[in-house]
Protein backbone atom coordinates (compact mmCIF):
# COMPACT_ATOMS: atom_id res chain seq x y z
CA UNK A 1 0.00 0.00 0.00
CA UNK A 2 1.33 3.42 -0.98
CA UNK A 3 1.98 5.90 1.85
CA UNK A 4 3.65 8.72 -0.08
CA UNK A 5 3.84 9.37 -3.80
CA UNK A 6 5.92 12.18 -5.28
CA UNK A 7 5.38 13.06 -8.92
CA UNK A 8 7.76 15.21 -10.95
CA UNK A 9 8.46 17.37 -7.91
CA UNK A 10 10.45 20.56 -8.47
CA UNK A 11 11.63 23.38 -6.25
CA UNK A 12 13.38 26.55 -7.32
CA UNK A 13 14.71 29.52 -5.40
CA UNK A 14 14.78 32.29 -7.97
CA UNK A 15 16.73 30.93 -10.93
CA UNK A 16 18.30 28.10 -8.95
CA UNK A 17 16.51 24.73 -9.19
CA UNK A 18 17.32 22.56 -6.17
CA UNK A 19 14.81 19.71 -6.69
CA UNK A 20 14.72 18.59 -10.32
CA UNK A 21 11.72 16.53 -11.25
CA UNK A 22 11.81 13.78 -8.60
CA UNK A 23 9.48 10.78 -8.83
CA UNK A 24 9.31 8.60 -5.71
CA UNK A 25 6.87 6.14 -4.14
CA UNK A 26 7.17 5.10 -0.48
CA UNK A 27 5.19 2.11 0.75
CA UNK A 28 3.28 2.04 4.03
CA UNK A 29 5.50 0.91 6.90
CA UNK A 30 8.76 1.49 5.03
CA UNK A 31 11.79 3.10 6.65
CA UNK A 32 13.36 5.13 3.86
CA UNK A 33 16.49 7.26 4.12
CA UNK A 34 17.21 10.27 1.94
CA UNK A 35 21.00 10.20 1.74
CA UNK A 36 23.41 12.60 0.11
CA UNK A 37 26.01 15.33 0.60
CA UNK A 38 25.24 18.84 1.81
CA UNK A 39 23.30 20.79 -0.79
CA UNK A 40 21.90 17.74 -2.62
CA UNK A 41 18.29 18.68 -1.79
CA UNK A 42 17.42 16.03 0.80
CA UNK A 43 16.23 18.42 3.55
CA UNK A 44 14.37 20.57 1.02
CA UNK A 45 12.57 17.44 -0.23
CA UNK A 46 11.65 16.46 3.34
CA UNK A 47 10.35 19.96 4.10
CA UNK A 48 8.23 19.87 0.95
CA UNK A 49 6.67 16.59 2.09
CA UNK A 50 6.02 18.25 5.47
CA UNK A 51 4.45 21.31 3.85
CA UNK A 52 7.12 23.64 5.21
CA UNK A 53 8.31 24.43 1.67
CA UNK A 54 5.98 25.06 -1.27
CA UNK A 55 6.62 23.03 -4.41
CA UNK A 56 7.37 24.98 -7.58
CA UNK A 57 5.83 22.17 -9.63
CA UNK A 58 4.72 18.56 -9.27
CA UNK A 59 2.55 16.72 -6.76
CA UNK A 60 2.79 15.21 -3.26
CA UNK A 61 0.21 12.54 -2.43
CA UNK A 62 0.02 11.21 1.15
CA UNK A 63 -2.22 8.19 1.43
CA UNK A 64 -5.03 8.90 -1.01
CA UNK A 65 -4.96 12.70 -0.62
CA UNK A 66 -3.19 15.22 -2.84
CA UNK A 67 -1.41 17.30 -0.21
CA UNK A 68 0.64 19.47 -2.56
CA UNK A 69 -1.08 22.69 -1.51
CA UNK A 70 -2.21 21.70 1.99
CA UNK A 71 -0.62 23.38 5.05
CA UNK A 72 1.42 21.18 7.42
CA UNK A 73 -1.37 20.83 10.00
CA UNK A 74 -3.67 19.27 7.39
CA UNK A 75 -1.24 16.51 6.35
CA UNK A 76 -1.24 14.23 9.44
CA UNK A 77 2.53 14.01 9.49
CA UNK A 78 5.02 14.55 12.33
CA UNK A 79 8.56 15.82 12.05
CA UNK A 80 11.59 15.60 14.32
CA UNK A 81 14.06 18.41 13.71
CA UNK A 82 17.81 18.40 14.10
CA UNK A 83 17.47 20.89 16.99
CA UNK A 84 14.61 18.85 18.65
CA UNK A 85 12.53 22.08 19.02
CA UNK A 86 11.27 21.26 22.53
CA UNK A 87 9.31 23.93 24.39
CA UNK A 88 11.61 24.95 27.28
CA UNK A 89 9.00 26.07 29.84
CA UNK A 90 6.92 22.87 29.50
CA UNK A 91 7.67 19.60 31.24
CA UNK A 92 8.64 16.50 29.29
CA UNK A 93 5.09 15.17 29.62
CA UNK A 94 3.56 18.49 28.53
CA UNK A 95 5.87 18.61 25.51
CA UNK A 96 4.66 15.19 24.40
CA UNK A 97 1.02 16.12 25.05
CA UNK A 98 1.36 19.32 23.04
CA UNK A 99 0.47 17.99 19.54
CA UNK A 100 -2.61 16.24 20.98
CA UNK A 101 -3.76 19.51 22.51
CA UNK A 102 -3.12 21.45 19.29
CA UNK A 103 -5.25 18.99 17.34
CA UNK A 104 -7.83 18.74 20.14
CA UNK A 105 -7.43 14.97 20.30
CA UNK A 106 -9.14 13.34 23.29
CA UNK A 107 -9.82 14.56 26.81
CA UNK A 108 -7.00 15.69 29.10
CA UNK A 109 -6.78 12.32 30.84
CA UNK A 110 -6.61 10.56 27.46
CA UNK A 111 -3.86 12.91 26.26
CA UNK A 112 -1.88 12.33 29.43
CA UNK A 113 -2.27 8.56 29.09
CA UNK A 114 -1.23 8.61 25.40
CA UNK A 115 1.78 10.83 26.17
CA UNK A 116 2.94 8.58 29.01
CA UNK A 117 2.64 5.55 26.71
CA UNK A 118 4.84 7.32 24.15
CA UNK A 119 7.38 8.16 26.85
CA UNK A 120 7.34 4.54 28.01
CA UNK A 121 8.12 3.51 24.44
CA UNK A 122 11.30 5.64 24.42
CA UNK A 123 12.20 4.77 28.03
CA UNK A 124 11.64 8.21 29.58
CA UNK A 125 8.40 7.88 31.57
CA UNK A 126 10.39 8.31 34.79
CA UNK A 127 11.54 11.77 33.62
CA UNK A 128 8.10 13.07 32.67
CA UNK A 129 8.16 15.93 35.21
CA UNK A 130 11.53 17.35 34.15
CA UNK A 131 12.13 20.36 31.90
CA UNK A 132 14.10 19.96 28.63
CA UNK A 133 17.10 21.81 30.08
CA UNK A 134 17.43 19.08 32.71
CA UNK A 135 17.92 16.37 30.07
CA UNK A 136 20.93 15.18 28.13
CA UNK A 137 21.05 15.54 24.34
CA UNK A 138 20.07 11.91 23.86
CA UNK A 139 17.14 12.26 26.25
CA UNK A 140 15.92 15.41 24.50
CA UNK A 141 16.06 13.55 21.20
CA UNK A 142 13.90 10.76 22.64
CA UNK A 143 11.35 13.28 23.91
CA UNK A 144 11.18 14.80 20.42
CA UNK A 145 10.57 11.33 18.95
CA UNK A 146 7.88 10.55 21.55
CA UNK A 147 6.15 13.85 20.74
CA UNK A 148 6.28 13.00 17.02
CA UNK A 149 4.73 9.53 17.34
CA UNK A 150 2.11 10.24 20.03
CA UNK A 151 -0.47 11.50 17.51
CA UNK A 152 -0.02 8.39 15.34
CA UNK A 153 0.83 10.22 12.12
CA UNK A 154 0.54 8.74 8.65
CA UNK A 155 4.21 9.59 8.04
CA UNK A 156 7.10 10.30 10.44
CA UNK A 157 9.79 12.66 9.12
CA UNK A 158 13.24 12.76 10.73
CA UNK A 159 15.64 15.55 9.71
CA UNK A 160 19.16 14.48 10.76
CA UNK A 161 17.98 13.91 14.36
CA UNK A 162 21.19 12.16 15.44
CA UNK A 163 23.73 14.66 14.12
CA UNK A 164 24.14 16.51 17.44
CA UNK A 165 24.90 13.36 19.46
CA UNK A 166 28.29 11.89 20.25
CA UNK A 167 29.34 8.66 18.55
CA UNK A 168 28.30 6.29 21.34
CA UNK A 169 24.88 7.91 21.85
CA UNK A 170 24.33 8.08 18.09
CA UNK A 171 24.85 4.33 17.81
CA UNK A 172 22.49 3.69 20.71
CA UNK A 173 19.81 5.92 19.19
CA UNK A 174 20.11 4.13 15.85
CA UNK A 175 19.23 0.90 17.65
CA UNK A 176 16.33 2.59 19.45
CA UNK A 177 14.94 4.00 16.21
CA UNK A 178 14.98 0.51 14.68
CA UNK A 179 13.14 -0.85 17.74
CA UNK A 180 10.63 2.02 17.64
CA UNK A 181 9.93 1.47 13.95
CA UNK A 182 9.31 -2.22 14.50
CA UNK A 183 6.97 -1.45 17.38
CA UNK A 184 4.93 1.27 15.62
CA UNK A 185 5.14 0.28 11.95
CA UNK A 186 5.12 3.99 11.04
CA UNK A 187 6.11 5.00 7.54
CA UNK A 188 9.38 6.82 8.21
CA UNK A 189 11.46 9.15 6.04
CA UNK A 190 14.89 9.84 7.51
CA UNK A 191 17.32 12.48 6.22
CA UNK A 192 21.05 11.97 6.73
CA UNK A 193 24.42 12.66 5.16
CA UNK A 194 25.89 9.71 7.07
CA UNK A 195 26.09 6.58 4.91
CA UNK A 196 26.44 4.24 7.90
CA UNK A 197 23.23 5.60 9.43
CA UNK A 198 21.38 5.12 6.17
CA UNK A 199 22.67 1.59 5.63
CA UNK A 200 22.00 0.44 9.19
CA UNK A 201 18.50 1.91 9.61
CA UNK A 202 16.78 1.67 6.26
CA UNK A 203 14.61 -0.69 4.30
CA UNK A 204 15.46 1.44 1.28
CA UNK A 205 18.01 4.18 0.63
CA UNK A 206 17.37 7.05 -1.81
CA UNK A 207 20.73 8.53 -2.84
CA UNK A 208 20.38 12.15 -3.96
CA UNK A 209 22.89 14.14 -5.99
CA UNK A 210 22.34 17.61 -7.35
CA UNK A 211 18.61 17.59 -6.73
CA UNK A 212 17.99 14.28 -8.50
CA UNK A 213 17.81 10.63 -7.46
CA UNK A 214 21.18 9.08 -8.31
CA UNK A 215 20.23 5.56 -7.24
CA UNK A 216 17.79 3.81 -4.93
CA UNK A 217 17.49 0.32 -3.50
CA UNK A 218 17.95 -1.66 -0.32
CA UNK A 219 21.21 -1.05 1.58
CA UNK A 220 22.86 -4.20 0.20
CA UNK A 221 22.09 -3.19 -3.39
CA UNK A 222 23.53 0.29 -3.01
CA UNK A 223 26.65 -0.94 -1.25
CA UNK A 224 27.40 -4.00 -3.38
CA UNK A 225 26.11 -2.79 -6.74
CA UNK A 226 26.63 0.97 -7.13
CA UNK A 227 25.33 2.13 -10.49
CA UNK A 228 27.46 5.24 -10.92
CA UNK A 229 30.85 6.60 -9.97
CA UNK A 230 29.19 9.00 -7.50
CA UNK A 231 27.24 6.18 -5.82
CA UNK A 232 30.37 4.03 -5.50
CA UNK A 233 32.44 6.82 -3.98
CA UNK A 234 29.76 8.20 -1.63
CA UNK A 235 28.54 4.90 -0.16
CA UNK A 236 31.32 2.91 1.45
CA UNK A 237 35.07 3.15 1.20
CA UNK A 238 36.00 2.33 -2.38
CA UNK A 239 38.84 2.56 -4.86
CA UNK A 240 38.13 3.83 -8.38
CA UNK A 241 40.62 2.90 -11.09
CA UNK A 242 40.39 3.94 -14.72
CA UNK A 243 40.37 0.91 -17.02
CA UNK A 244 39.73 -0.19 -20.60
CA UNK A 245 37.54 -3.27 -20.88
CA UNK A 246 38.15 -5.65 -23.78
CA UNK A 247 36.97 -9.06 -24.91
CA UNK A 248 39.38 -12.02 -24.92
CA UNK A 249 37.56 -15.15 -25.94
CA UNK A 250 34.53 -15.42 -23.69
CA UNK A 251 36.11 -13.34 -20.93
CA UNK A 252 36.06 -9.62 -20.18
CA UNK A 253 39.53 -8.29 -19.35
CA UNK A 254 40.29 -4.95 -17.72
CA UNK A 255 43.49 -3.26 -18.80
CA UNK A 256 44.70 -0.92 -16.07
CA UNK A 257 46.99 2.11 -16.58
CA UNK A 258 49.99 0.12 -15.39
CA UNK A 259 49.42 -2.48 -18.08
CA UNK A 260 48.12 -5.10 -15.62
CA UNK A 261 45.33 -7.25 -17.10
CA UNK A 262 42.54 -8.24 -14.73
CA UNK A 263 39.89 -10.83 -15.51
CA UNK A 264 36.41 -9.56 -14.66
CA UNK A 265 33.42 -11.50 -13.32
CA UNK A 266 30.77 -12.77 -15.73
CA UNK A 267 28.40 -10.08 -14.45
CA UNK A 268 30.45 -7.47 -16.32
CA UNK A 269 29.19 -7.41 -19.90
CA UNK A 270 30.29 -3.93 -20.99
CA UNK A 271 33.33 -2.97 -23.03
CA UNK A 272 35.13 0.33 -23.45
CA UNK A 273 36.57 2.88 -21.03
CA UNK A 274 35.32 3.35 -17.50
CA UNK A 275 36.13 2.75 -13.87
CA UNK A 276 36.62 -0.30 -11.71
CA UNK A 277 35.05 0.06 -8.26
CA UNK A 278 37.00 -1.96 -5.68
CA UNK A 279 35.84 -1.94 -2.07
CA UNK A 280 38.69 -1.60 0.40
CA UNK A 281 37.72 -4.80 2.24
CA UNK A 282 37.80 -6.79 -1.03
CA UNK A 283 41.53 -6.22 -1.60
CA UNK A 284 43.96 -8.82 -0.24
CA UNK A 285 47.63 -8.12 0.47
CA UNK A 286 50.55 -10.56 0.38
CA UNK A 287 54.26 -10.02 0.68
CA UNK A 288 56.24 -9.62 -2.49
CA UNK A 289 58.08 -12.86 -3.31
CA UNK A 290 55.43 -15.04 -1.67
CA UNK A 291 54.58 -16.67 -5.00
CA UNK A 292 51.12 -15.10 -5.12
CA UNK A 293 50.25 -13.41 -8.40
CA UNK A 294 48.78 -9.94 -8.41
CA UNK A 295 49.46 -6.26 -8.79
CA UNK A 296 52.86 -5.20 -7.35
CA UNK A 297 52.80 -2.30 -4.93
CA UNK A 298 54.53 -0.54 -2.06
CA UNK A 299 52.95 0.39 1.29
CA UNK A 300 52.87 4.19 1.58
CA UNK A 301 50.89 4.54 4.80
CA UNK A 302 49.40 2.47 7.60
CA UNK A 303 46.53 3.64 9.84
CA UNK A 304 45.42 1.58 12.83
CA UNK A 305 41.60 1.64 13.24
CA UNK A 306 41.14 -0.91 16.03
CA UNK A 307 39.33 -3.82 14.38
CA UNK A 308 40.97 -3.03 11.03
CA UNK A 309 44.11 -1.48 9.61
CA UNK A 310 43.92 0.75 6.55
CA UNK A 311 46.86 0.50 4.17
CA UNK A 312 47.61 2.94 1.37
CA UNK A 313 49.40 1.17 -1.47
CA UNK A 314 51.17 2.75 -4.43
CA UNK A 315 50.80 0.69 -7.61
CA UNK A 316 51.35 1.28 -11.32
CA UNK A 317 47.55 1.36 -11.72
CA UNK A 318 47.18 4.11 -9.13
CA UNK A 319 46.85 4.51 -5.38
CA UNK A 320 44.81 1.87 -3.59
CA UNK A 321 43.40 1.69 -0.07
CA UNK A 322 42.88 -1.61 1.66
CA UNK A 323 41.24 -2.63 4.94
CA UNK A 324 42.94 -5.61 6.54
CA UNK A 325 42.92 -7.49 9.83
CA UNK A 326 45.32 -6.04 12.42
CA UNK A 327 47.27 -9.31 12.59
CA UNK A 328 48.51 -8.64 9.04
CA UNK A 329 51.69 -6.75 9.73
CA UNK A 330 52.99 -4.63 6.86
CA UNK A 331 55.15 -1.58 7.38
CA UNK A 332 55.56 1.59 5.39
CA UNK A 333 57.92 0.90 2.51
CA UNK A 334 57.18 -2.85 2.34
CA UNK A 335 56.77 -4.37 -1.11
CA UNK A 336 53.49 -6.24 -1.48
CA UNK A 337 51.30 -7.98 -4.02
CA UNK A 338 47.69 -6.81 -4.32
CA UNK A 339 45.08 -9.46 -5.10
CA UNK A 340 41.58 -8.35 -6.02
CA UNK A 341 38.55 -10.61 -5.58
CA UNK A 342 37.20 -10.67 -9.16
CA UNK A 343 33.62 -11.46 -8.17
CA UNK A 344 33.50 -8.24 -6.14
CA UNK A 345 34.61 -5.91 -8.95
CA UNK A 346 32.08 -3.45 -10.33
CA UNK A 347 32.55 -1.77 -13.70
CA UNK A 348 31.15 1.77 -14.00
CA UNK A 349 30.85 3.49 -17.36
CA UNK A 350 32.78 6.72 -17.79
Amino acid sequence: MRAVEIRQLRKSYGQVEVIKGIDLTIEAGEFVSLLGPSGCGKTTLLRMIAGLEVATDGAIVIGDRDCTNLPPEKRNISMVFQSYALIPHLSVLENVMFPLEMRNIGATTTRRSEAMAALEMVGLAHLSARRPRQLSGGQQQRVAVARAVVSRPDVLLLDEPLSNLDAAMREKMQEELITLHRATGLTTIFVTHDQEEALSLSDRVILLNGGKIEQQGNPQELYNAPATRFAASFIGATNLLTADIGQEGSARIAHLPGGQPLRLPDTVTATGSGYLSLRQEDIILARAGSGIEGLPGVIENRVYLGARVRYVIRTAAGELRCLAAPDQQFGVGDSVVVTILPERIRFLAA
